[in-house]
């Protein structure tokens, strides 16, 4: 009889340039799912991240600090305790020019992959 759950102790560290932490925890990198993903980061001071418009649903929470959101023309801030859904074909610009890092957590329905993210040269 197989388990009717898992537990993840090693989420997939993905690799950056940019100085951000992203864990996926469940997703294509780590067990192949394409229909959602859950990630923790932690996006250091002065980040941000090319526009892009994805083909998935994504929904953040905040957990320590404020992030920045560019969607279509209007500019939101959340802070910690505060959370957003953005409907896939939505175009968007995540950053954090605060002073201190933004750790949150980043749910994409289906699963994020880089193919279907379509983020805009910089």
């Amino acid at each position: 009889m197989s388990k009717k759950f898992h537990i993840q102790k090693t989420p997939f560290i993905v690799p950056t340039t940019d100085g951000k932490l992203i864990e996926e925890h469940w997703g294509l990198a780590t067990d192949g799912n394409s229909d959602i993903s859950i990630a923790h980061m932690i996006a250091p001071a002065g980040w941000s991240e090319p526009f892009q418009t994805p083909e998935f649903d994504e929904y953040t929470y905040i957990i320590k600090g404020k992030k920045q959101f560019i969607i279509e023309n209007e500019t939101v801030v959340l802070e910690a305790g505060q959370s957003i859904k953005i409907e896939k074909n939505t175009r968007v610009q995540y950053s954090n020019p605060f002073n201190s890092e933004c750790e949150y957590i980043a749910i994409c329905k289906p699963a994020f992959s880089i193919d279907s993210v379509n983020r805009e040269a910089e």
